[in-house]
């Protein structure tokens, strides 16, 4: 169990749900969110807001009593629920009424008084959950197994229209999105067990220190210190 009870949940059509919680008279707790591609809605005492696509690391605090629940979209799903274009949040914390309008605010007191707090926010955005960019699982497939330059001879569209596309889904432009999702496949790797050169090698780093560059890039601090 981490310090803020954190807990992911599988749930269909999306990444994961997550909940965590601080007990009082627990310590005041900051965890470090690093880039992974994603979109979260999180809930809390203080309305739902929208987290990411992030660029770098982010400190999230949590003080004693706190409690959150949130779902978590794949990358390049979110777009359709939120309404706006992935870049438009890309390395914001956006309250989700800036959005949604009273929509949000009806949905957060509908999640603080429900038993299933979990089950009132997946519902809430399987209602809005629509189909991404028909680019988005070609871009993401193809980027984990070639070059930008791969993926726009393989879909047959230009730079220009790639970037633009990947940016209003992903948050990012390819060769942006490619780090990242690069960067999270190795660390997935590394977690499981796998010693940090094949870890690095199998995500498709030059080698264990063009990773280990990566990950203080994107996150800031040694791989060590994200197992």
């Amino acid at each position: 169990m981490s310090p803020t009870g954190y807990r992911e949940y599988q749930a269909r059509g999306l990444a994961c749900v997550w909940t965590a919680a601080l007990p009082r008279g627990a310590a005041p707790f900051v965890q470090r969110v690093v880039p992974d591609g994603c979109v979260d809605l999180i809930w809390s005492d203080a309305g739902i807001l929208v987290a990411g696509p992030d660029t770098g690391p982010v400190p999230a605090a949590m003080r004693p009593g706190d409690a959150m629940v949130a779902v978590r979209f794949r990358p390049g799903t979110a777009p359709p629920v939120l309404g706006v274009p992935a870049d438009a949040i890309r390395d914001g914390r956006v309250p989700l009424r800036d959005l949604w309008g009273a929509e949000a605010d009806r949905l957060a007191e509908a999640v603080a008084g429900a038993g299933d707090r979990c089950g009132v926010l997946v519902a809430a955005v399987r209602e809005r959950l629509g189909p991404p960019d028909p680019l988005v699982p070609a871009v993401v497939k193809g980027l984990a197994r070639g070059s930008v330059r791969d993926v726009v001879d393989g879909l047959g569209i230009g730079e220009r229209q790639l970037r633009r596309r990947s940016l209003a889904a992903f948050g990012y432009g390819p060769k942006t999105l490619q780090r990242v999702l690069r960067f999270q496949r190795a660390l997935r790797l590394v977690r499981a067990g796998e010693p940090q050169a094949d870890a690095a090698y199998a995500a498709g780093y030059a080698d264990q220190a063009h990773f280990a560059h990566e990950v203080r890039d994107l996150a800031g601090e040694p791989v060590r210190n994200l197992l």
